[in-house]
């Protein structure tokens, strides 16, 4: 962990969260990865989720290159906080850096296995306004001017298409 200057960053590194080249979030740091989201889920943060690689060129089948491959691992992370652990989706949201912020330089293999990562970046408090009533806002009979949003996610949210390699 550490302060920046957007806030608190956890850091969730490769080795230990993805496997190299995928944006899959190993079953084995599932575990770790819930802790972190319940400590988040008891405060109303904004969370941003970023994407980050090393410098070292990579061309799969599912990732044409770097910008690819962070831009996939934030939001589905993004996805497994807001259908595993109910966050509201306003406060989420995600980015992908590919190697252009590294915590390290790129000269070796250990100081390019700590850029690859994917920061939780803890923003600030969420708005605390509510919402005038509309659609998907229900209101109680009680007392007319509060108002509970009602939000129905689909479970589990659909995947994001592939895109074939003539939209790329």
């Amino acid at each position: 962990m550490t302060v920046g200057p957007d806030g608190l960053v956890v850091s969730l590194r490769e080795i230990g969260f993805f496997d190299s080249g995928s944006a899959k979030i190993r079953e084995t740091s599932l575990s770790a990865f819930s802790r972190i989201a319940w400590l988040l889920a008891e405060r109303p943060y904004r969370v941003r989720i970023e994407g980050h690689t090393d410098n070292k060129p990579i061309h799969n089948a599912k990732f044409s290159d770097n910008w690819d491959l962070s831009t996939s691992r934030a939001p589905e992370l993004v996805r497994l906080l807001i259908v595993q652990y109910g966050f509201a989706p306003e406060r989420l949201s995600a980015a992908g850096y590919a190697e252009y912020h590294p915590v390290n330089s790129n000269d070796n293999p250990e100081a390019r296995a700590q850029n690859r990562r994917v920061d939780v970046v803890i923003l600030g408090r969420t708005s605390t306004k509510r919402p005038a009533p509309s659609a998907g806002v229900a209101q109680s009979e009680a007392n007319p001017t509060a108002a509970t949003a009602v939000l129905t996610l689909p479970k589990p949210l659909p995947a994001i298409p592939e895109a074939s390699p003539r939209q790329r």
